[in-house]
Formats: C-alpha cells, sequence, structure tokens
C-alpha cells in the first residue's frame, strides 16, 4: 500500500481565511493536535510577513516533535533567512519556497519572462539549500502554466537541490481530469523524477478540491497538501480529513493510504473550528454535524436493519460514538419506536401509535425534535409526573441602576411551605437561584428558551427548560402571560421531571417508567 504523506497548512493558508486570526497560544494548541492526528508536515506560517510571526512560527517548532515543520518563503534572500531564524530549533525542519509560473502571473504580477523566473527560483532553492537539507519549491498557479514550461521548471528544482516539488492549482480553476494528466506527464517527461516527492495542493473556487487532490494520487502524487475542515484562501482549501476517509474507504481503488490517526479527527476538527471561529457547516463532508445523521424514515429503516446500506463510514472511525437518527416529519414509526427503547420507554403497540401521532403534530411545527421533546412528550401526555415542589408565589424587584431580586414561595410534598430570596445578574437568574435555595437542589441549566405562543401584546409566552443533575437532564414547560412567570413554572417543572427520573432510577426503573 502506497503511504501518501499529508501536509497541514491549516496554520498558514488556513489563517489567511477572511477574519481568522491565531495568536501564537492558539497555533502552538494546533500544531500539538495535528501532530496528535499524525500529520506528517505542519506548515506553520510565513516568517517573513512580520516579526511575530517569526515569534509564533519559533514556538509551534520548539512544540512539536513527531512532525517535520515548514516555513513558506518567497524566492528572496530576506525571506529564507527569516524562515531559518524561525525554524532554528525545529527538531525536523524544512523550507517551502514559491514563486508563480503561469502566463498571467508572469504578465500581471511578476513582470517576468520565463527564463528570469527560472533563474530566479533557482538562485532561491539553491541559497535555501545552504540551511536547509529539506527544500520544497512550489511554482505557484502551476495549474495555468504551459505543460511544457512546467516540466522545464519541475526539471530544474530537482538540479537545484529540490526534495518535494508542489505543482498547485493556486485557484481552482482545473478538472480532475485536466489536474490528473499533469501529474501524469511530469511522471512520464521530466529527468530525474523518482528523486523527489511530488506534491498537490488544490483551492476549492469550483468545489473540485479534494476530486482534484484525489486525480493526482492516482497520477503519482505523493504528498498532499490542505488543511483541516477545508478552510484557507477563498473557497478554501483540500479538506485533509476527506482525503484521509477517501483513501481509507477506498484502498482497493486508490492503492494508497495516510497514516492520519483517524480516530482523532472529529477532535481536531472541533479544535480548528473553536480557535478558528470557523463553523463547520452541517453538511460537511466527514466532520459536518449531518455526516451521520439520518432523518428520511427509509434510511433510518435501512440503518436500523443494516448501518452499511446507507453508512459507508463508521462514525467511530473518526473519534465519535454512534450514528444519529435525526427524528423530524419525514421519520417513520421503525426509527421513533427504536428511540423510545433508547429513551427507556417501552410501550405497547396501541400507545406508540398514540405517541407517535403526537410526534408527527410536533414534527410538523419543529424541524428537529430533540430527546428532550421526546421525554417532554411521552411524560406530559402519558405519564403523570408527581409534583415533588409546587410554585405557589412569586416576586420580583428590578431596575436598571439596581440589582434584581426576587422572592419565591414553594410548597413541598411533604407539606412544608419554604420562602427564599436571592439577587442575581438578572431576574430570572435571581427566581432560579431562589429556586434553587428554596429547594436545596443543586442543578444545571443547560438550556432556555422562549417563544410566542399567541400575538399581540397580551400574548402568552411559553418558556422551554432543560435541567441536568449527575448525569441526568430533564426539559420542563412553562406558560404565561408573564415571561418571569412563565420562567418560574418551567423550572419548577422540569425540576420535578428531574427529581422523578432519579428516583425511578433509584427504584431500577429505566427513565421512570415501563408501559406494557
Amino acid at each position: 500500500m502506497r503511504k501518501i504523506y499529508l501536509f497541514d497548512t491549516t496554520l498558514r493558508d488556513g489563517e489567511q481565511t477572511p477574519g481568522v486570526n491565531l495568536n501564537t497560544q492558539e497555533k502552538v494548541e494546533i500544531a500539538l493536535q495535528l501532530e496528535k492526528v499524525g500529520m506528517d508536515r505542519i506548515e506553520a506560517g510565513f516568517p517573513a510577513s512580520s516579526p511575530g510571526e517569526v515569534a509564533s512560527v519559533g514556538e509551534v517548532a520548539r512544540a512539536v516533535r513527531n512532525a517535520s515543520i515548514t516555513a513558506l518563503s518567497r524566492c528572496r534572500e530576506q525571506d529564507i533567512d527569516a524562515a531559518v531564524k524561525a525554524l532554528k530549533d525545529a527538531q525536523d525542519p524544512r523550507l517551502h519556497l514559491f514563486l508563480a509560473t503561469s502566463p498571467i502571473h508572469r504578465k500581471h504580477k511578476l513582470r517576468m519572462e520565463k527564463h528570469e523566473v527560472l533563474e530566479t527560483a533557482e538562485a532561491a532553492i539553491r541559497y535555501a539549500r545552504k540551511y536547509f537539507d529539506k527544500v520544497e519549491f512550489s511554482p505557484e498557479d502551476g495549474g495555468r502554466t504551459e505543460l511544457d514550461f512546467l516540466c522545464e521548471v519541475v526539471a530544474m528544482a530537482i538540479r537545484a537541490g529540490a526534495s518535494v516539488v508542489n505543482i498547485p492549482d493556486t485557484v481552482g480553476y482545473l478538472s480532475p481530469a485536466e489536474y490528473g494528466n499533469i501529474f501524469k506527464t511530469v511522471k512520464e517527461q521530466v529527468p530525474g523524477i523518482e528523486k523527489i516527492q511530488l506534491s498537490c495542493h488544490c483551492h476549492d473556487d469550483l468545489g473540485m478540491a479534494t476530486a482534484n487532490s484525489l486525480a493526482a494520487v492516482l497520477n503519482g502524487a505523493d504528498q498532499v497538501e490542505g488543511t483541516f475542515n477545508g478552510i484557507g484562501e477563498r473557497a478554501g482549501n483540500t479538506a485533509l480529513e476527506e482525503i484521509a476517509l477517501a483513501l481509507e474507504t477506498r484502498q482497493d481503488f486508490f492503492q494508497a493510504k495516510t497514516g492520519l490517526v483517524l480516530t482523532e479527527i472529529a477532535r481536531t476538527s472541533r479544535l480548528v473550528s473553536r480557535l478558528t471561529g470557523m463553523p463547520v457547516p452541517s453538511n460537511k463532508a466527514i466532520v459536518g454535524a449531518n455526516a451521520f445523521s439520518h432523518e428520511s424514515g427509509i434510511h433510518q429503516d435501512g440503518v436500523l436493519k443494516e448501518k452499511t446500506t446507507y453508512e459507508i463510514i463508521s462514525p467511530q472511525t473518526i473519534g465519535l460514538r454512534e450514528s444519529k437518527l435525526t427524528l423530524g416529519k419525514l421519520s417513520g414509526r421503525h426509527a421513533f419506536r427504536e428511540k423510545l427503547l433508547d429513551l427507556g420507554y417501552t410501550l405497547d403497540d396501541e400507545r406508540v401509535n398514540e405517541a407517535f401521532a403526537k410526534f408527527k403534530d410536533l414534527a410538523d411545527k419543529k424541524k428537529d425534535v430533540s430527546d428532550e421533546d421526546i421525554r417532554a412528550l411521552i411524560e406530559e401526555k402519558l405519564i403523570a409526573v408527581p409534583e415533588a415542589f409546587v410554585l405557589e408565589t412569586i416576586q420580583v424587584t428590578y431596575g436598571n441602576k439596581s440589582v434584581p431580586t426576587a422572592s419565591v414561595r414553594i410548597h413541598a410534598a411533604d407539606g412544608t411551605v419554604v420562602e427564599e430570596a436571592a439577587a442575581g445578574n438578572g431576574s430570572v437568574d435571581a427566581i432560579y437561584k431562589a429556586i434553587d435555595k428554596a429547594t436545596q437542589e443543586n442543578v444545571e441549566l443547560q438550556d432556555y428558551s422562549i417563544q410566542s405562543v399567541t400575538h399581540g401584546k397580551d400574548a402568552l409566552g411559553e418558556v422551554h427548560v432543560v435541567l441536568a443533575q449527575d448525569g441526568i437532564s430533564s426539559q420542563g414547560r412553562g406558560v404565561s402571560t408573564d415571561i418571569l412567570e412563565a420562567s418560574a413554572r418551567a423550572y419548577v417543572d422540569s425540576l420535578n421531571r428531574l427529581l422523578d427520573r432519579r428516583r425511578s432510577l433509584a427504584e431500577g426503573r429505566r427513565d421512570g417508567v415501563t408501559l406494557a
């Protein structure tokens, strides 16, 4: 099985995404996770761009020991010198030189003739080889460079001492067939090509970055460059997690694989998303929230019978726990029954039919129906929940120049009546702190949402609250024309359900009830 090296440029090309600005600590944190996921080469930045970049690339170079740290450089001696300074403490340093070669870049950007491009690049590679054993050269916009001239450029780079030549589709212009043919031609026509590794670097302007990179692999590329989550300039780069999973899943076709630790993919994706502030689209391949979700009733039925009917990758492969059957208006009875069993409710057919009908009514009003929605539906409609606490009165004092305070009167199931008061950051916070003091329960507020039930100034407000305690969670609901009263009622309702579920679990029942 041929080994394909992965060159991650999340810290360099990924940081060029509009709105992304990583500080040194964030760069090091991402780099250490890239090392953990098994990345072969990490491009840490462009040292010549600023003194701060020299420092941050240097910190990455000192922190990472098990991946080759790369710095980007133009074909200028001062750029190379900055990279030497930044990478002086790297365990395995390498330099990535680039110079544009396409007709449009030669004419409008460089104002150079072909021979000048060749001379400039060769001089830079030879200068870099004085300081680096490993030098990669990229003919920028190689995808739009005349093929005969591109072969001449690659031959020059080999003679000058480059160990890797990268042929980028800088503007995401090519089709897979065109891009693959470039690698095929270079492999066939350039003397000494066996001495170096060929690399591909694709952008996603036309949505073909992953396909183009895989076409390059099929035609002899040894290295794929890209970023995690596909972030980068304009429409982004090749998503390396897609490359790794494509090669892993279709080894029969590609006869190649990476050395990536696949179970670290989901964790790496989340970290990159969090630190860059770039959310991962829900429909993103491999790491999107919906990548292992199924809502169609036909799909859900198939997956429940045999996962491979609609899943070619196991979620556990990338470090996730399991597939998700997303319940919505397209879901079927089979998936609904399985969800009830998963939540601990065993209902007879009549009760399932009754609950399924109510679920369908809810799904018509709400796109995604959560586990807590299902619990609330079952417990509100089919099960009476005992009230451990009843909210009798609530009093709130608020002013924009004073601290909000609230007092509550709670009637407990044992007959006692407790009155407590508390201050908070806002009126709702004060109410909830007062209820916590009155009930002596330590709970975590996981979700709080408000919606209008009716219209007009006297509209009913509906509040939904999710509370958690020791791994148990419950959803409560409160309705009132006063949103503060609705908030208090929802909190007490959720608390009662939580206590009932906790008591049921202690008695050996699952989630409070078994109906059969």
